[in-house]
């Protein structure tokens, strides 16, 4: 059998270690396209374009915002760094990500632990946001909050939200968007008096489509209810569609789908499991399945 020649097998092994280290090379092209980066907290964004962290960041700041989008235009591309808030406790009042009345603004690839809400993008006169492929865990009230038009939640996963002092209310996510492919993932309030806690809340004429929502929490005896998919009170026109909800136990007190009246969603083809009312007040679009 013929031996391979040093200068082959040297060759090779450069072909193989080039192949071994993706790493540093891809966290290098992800930065390429960044107008800037935020290196501390608090920091205000107020120059459209691509924002990066570099690192893992945290605060203890206990109020206000520990990244505040103050133009419109920007995206806010974390590359997979934590931006933590754990270290102010559970009556901070602190947001995570926020922009207010603000035209498409991104979040997207970021680790956003232990705020009041995780991503706040909300106003009236804002829209177009798009939030994406982000780990929001132990947010104290809700994990995403939206406002405006023409805004998208995909492929997220919040966990554990819950746990604001003197709050009666936990939502993993909710406001006007379309909520597509997240998982929803542990939701409690602390109060034991009254307790209402929602994996997804949609208010507004949007799609609520292939999620996963699990593992909410609502005491025996307490006033309230828990339902993993809802629909506001404002909504109309809204689409239920293709979403797995289960409860931590059969027989759980809430609905997995509720739809608030039979003419404000339409429900098809989603699986609901463990809770008392299964899917109520929507309109049946057929292939729905509740046990």
């Amino acid at each position: 059998m013929k031996r391979l020649s040093s200068t082959c097998l040297v060759a090779m092994l450069a072909v193989s270690a080039v192949s071994l280290a993706p790493s540093s090379v891809h966290a290098a092209e992800s930065l390429e396209g960044c107008v800037g980066f935020i290196d501390s907290l608090p920091a205000t964004i107020t120059t459209q374009g691509v924002w990066c962290l570099r690192d893992d960041l945290s605060t203890a700041m206990a109020s206000g915002n520990a990244i505040s989008v103050n133009t419109n235009n920007v995206t806010i591309d974390c590359n997979g760094y934590k931006v933590g808030g754990l270290a102010a406790g559970e009556a901070s009042t602190t947001r995570g990500i926020r922009a207010f009345n603000r035209q498409n603004t991104t979040v997207r690839n970021c680790a956003l632990r232990g705020f009041y809400h995780g991503v706040e993008l909300i106003g009236e006169s804002g829209g177009g946001h798009l939030v994406e492929h982000n780990r929001i865990d132990q947010s104290l009230l809700r994990g995403i909050y939206m406002d405006g038009d023409n805004n998208l939640v995909r492929e997220n996963r919040v966990f554990d939200t819950g746990g604001a002092p003197n709050s009666t209310t936990a939502w993993g996510m909710g406001g006007s968007a379309d909520f597509i492919g997240n998982t929803i993932s542990g939701g409690f309030v602390a109060s034991e008096e009254t307790q209402f806690v929602y994996g997804i809340i949609t208010s507004g004429p949007g799609t609520v489509r292939d999620n996963i929502v699990r593992g909410l929490l609502h005491s025996d005896g307490a006033a309230g209810h828990a339902n993993g998919i809802r629909v506001g009170g404002l909504a109309s026109g809204a689409i239920i569609q293709h979403n797995h909800v289960t409860a931590v136990e059969s027989g759980f007190d809430g609905y997995g789908i509720w739809g608030n009246t039979v003419d404000s969603a339409t429900c098809s083809g989603n699986m609901v499991s463990g809770f008392i009312g299964g899917i109520g007040e929507c309109y049946d679009g057929g292939g729905n399945a509740s046990h």
